[in-house]
């Protein structure tokens, strides 16, 4: 069975920095895509950013490349999002997700391609 449980998020100030950590229980979390998606109130969940299980590739939102970093480190079953010159419209819950997979290079990117998912974390930027 595979769980999954967030942490670090919070409130910041525009232009500030959060990171983001997900704990992923179980021996399979080398087989994992690992996902990150974002929901904010009145609007669909979106993606952000996704890594693939061996960490050779990763994917990101437009909105977010170039000021969020996604990483994974096997040995401790997390996966972490930097996120860096945050913006008020980056307010959101924001969500770790698990795909159980064979394709070592996978980076999927919709909502429907993930198996499990995490509680979810607010994170909130003011302006």
């Amino acid at each position: 069975q595979v769980q999954l449980v967030e942490s670090g998020g919070g409130l910041v100030q525009a232009g500030g920095s959060l990171r983001l950590s997900c704990a992923v229980s179980g021996r399979t979390f080398s087989s994992c895509a690992m996902g990150w998606f974002r929901q904010a109130p009145g609007k669909e969940r979106e993606f952000v950013a996704a890594i693939s299980a061996n960490g050779d590739r990763t994917n990101y939102a437009d909105s977010v490349k170039g000021r969020f970093t996604i990483s994974r480190d096997n040995a401790k079953n997390t996966v972490n999002l930097q996120m860096n010159s945050l913006k008020s419209e980056d307010t959101a819950v924001y969500y770790c997700a698990a795909r159980i997979t064979d394709y070592g290079y996978y980076t999927p990117v919709a909502t429907t391609q993930y198996n499990h998912w995490g509680q979810g974390t607010q994170v909130t930027v003011s302006s």
